[in-house]
């Protein structure tokens, strides 16, 4: 009986993590770009990426930093949230079949 409305919630669940995954790749490899010199900040379209993508992923990242700090220097919060979408994404999809039947 819910099993359609069910799979629907669960394709945009899942189609959610999926864009925030991707935003947190592409974060990853802006900021790479910037410190080894690739991508400028002085450039205004670079520079509103980097800000979109900072206000997309910096309030979650700083939630993970506040409990792990950098370690050596390497910030472990995008591992992090990655590894908690992921497994938040299971519980979810496995509940979620469990329920529906």
């Amino acid at each position: 009986m819910f099993g359609p409305v069910i799979s629907s919630v669960l394709y945009v669940f899942n189609t959610l993590i999926d864009l925030y995954e991707l935003v947190i790749i592409v974060a990853v490899v802006a900021s790479w770009l910037i410190v080894f010199g690739v991508l400028s900040t002085r450039n205004q379209l670079a520079r509103s990426l980097i800000n979109a993508l900072d206000a997309l992923t910096e309030p979650v990242f700083r939630q993970v930093r506040r409990v792990i700090p950098a370690i050596g220097g390497i910030d472990l919060s995008p591992i992090i949230v990655f590894i908690v979408l992921e497994v938040l994404r299971r519980l979810v999809n496995g509940y979620a079949f469990m329920f529906a039947g």
